[in-house]
C-alpha cells in the first residue's frame, strides 16, 4: 500500500486498508501454490477448529458471522475434504467438526506462508519497529 492508495490518515481506515492488503497477499500466496481455493472466511473457521473438535454452535459463537453463513462455510470446507462433521456423542441436535488430515496439512502450510509474510514485514519495517508494532497491537486499548 502506498500513500496514494488511501487518502485517509485515520487510524481505523489505515488499519482496515493494511488488513485488507495483507489478507489479499496471504490469500494470493496460498492460491498461487495450491489447487484448493480457500477463502479468508474459510481460513477463519479452520483456525477456530484446528486441534479441537468443537460443535458447530461453538464455532458460530466464536465467529462474527451468521449461523447460516457458518453452516455454508462448513459445508464448503466439507466438500473440499478439509473438515469432517460428525454427530455429537451426547447431544442428538449438535454436530462436531474437526479437520481432516488434508485440512490439518493445509492449515499448517498456510501458517508457514503467514510466517513468511510476517518475516517480509519485519524486514521491511526493521526488527525494532516490527516488535513495537506487535506490542502496540497486543496492548489493552481500553475499548
Amino acid at each position: 500500500m502506498t500513500p496514494n492508495e488511501t487518502s485517509s490518515t485515520r487510524l481505523l481506515d489505515l488499519l482496515a486498508a493494511r488488513h485488507d492488503q495483507i489478507r489479499r497477499i496471504s490469500e494470493q500466496a496460498w492460491n498461487d501454490k495450491h489447487d484448493i481455493y480457500i477463502s479468508n472466511s474459510e481460513w477463519y473457521v479452520l483456525a477456530r477448529i484446528y486441534q479441537k473438535k468443537p460443535t458447530i454452535a461453538e464455532v458460530t459463537r466464536g465467529v462474527h458471522v451468521s449461523r447460516q453463513a457458518i453452516h455454508k462455510l462448513i459445508k464448503n470446507l466439507d466438500t473440499k475434504g478439509l473438515v469432517l462433521v460428525t454427530d455429537h456423542p451426547t447431544s442428538r441436535k449438535d454436530k462436531c467438526i474437526e479437520l481432516t488430515a488434508l485440512g490439518v496439512t493445509c492449515y499448517e502450510q498456510n501458517e508457514a506462508l503467514k510466517a513468511s509474510l510476517e518475516r517480509d514485514i519485519a524486514n521491511a519495517l526493521g526488527d525494532e519497529a516490527f516488535q513495537q508494532l506487535q506490542t502496540l497491537l497486543q496492548a489493552d486499548w481500553k475499548l
